[in-house]
């Protein structure tokens, strides 16, 4: 029988498992080599000797991401695939520009818990609690305030100002995801079937068919 003191540690390694996101690296970093077939869970690395300064860098987040678009709003990805060096440290960025009532729509980041910063404007964010309570948290947020995002929960955003909205957002995984409810649910490729969307909205076949049709 196993002493109690090595139940103890391995429960401690099960419980230290559980709450990780990606990885821990397992050298100083892990650059993406872009030329790779390699399927991994990740990317392949590159040659650590030929990295350079530009794999860790990027200059486009200064560019503000049009928001001409039907919900008004656009998400300016910084993960592995835009900066190598990123690859295997378990965190990635992005800019979020709002038009004026812009929305990021209810969506999930299935891998990552993301913490976001309001740089201009005034933006309304909220995540949405599990089954049963399904308990909408909400807040407006003014310039510099930041809220959490917590892994895996519904969450949107809404610019509720008459100017432009800008944010930064952190994530906890170089690749965090993301799963936008309305184009997963109505969007789906094949389509989901109308009469599971009927009976789990309790709506008629037409309404189904009619949002069906927008995605």
């Amino acid at each position: 029988m196993a002493s109690p003191i090595l139940f103890f540690v391995l429960l401690a390694f099960i419980f230290i498992a559980a709450l990780a996101s990606d990885p821990s690296p397992l050298q100083d970093f892990c650059v993406v080599d872009t030329n790779s077939q390699v399927l991994l869970n990740g990317l392949a690395r590159r040659d650590p000797k030929i990295v350079e300064a530009n794999d860790f860098s990027s200059g486009e987040l200064h560019i503000a991401g049009s928001t001409s678009n039907p919900i008004g709003s656009r998400v300016t990805l910084m993960t592995a695939a835009q900066i190598p060096g990123l690859n295997s440290l378990g965190i990635s960025l992005v800019r979020i520009d709002y038009a004026p009532w812009g929305i990021n729509p209810p969506h999930t980041h299935p891998r990552a818990t993301e913490i976001l910063t309001v740089l201009e404007g005034s933006l309304e964010v909220g995540f949405v609690t599990s089954n049963p309570q399904n308990r909408l948290i909400t807040k407006v947020l003014q310039k510099g305030d930041v809220f959490v995002f917590p892994i895996g929960l519904i969450h949107y955003q809404r610019n509720v100002g008459n100017k432009s909205v800008i944010a930064i957002a952190a994530l906890s995984s170089q690749n965090p995801g993301v799963i936008t409810i309305a184009n997963a649910v109505f969007g789906s490729k094949p389509q989901i079937p109308s009469d599971i969307l009927v009976k789990a909205f309790q709506v008629d076949n037409d309404v189904v068919y009619y949002i069906q049709s927008m995605f």
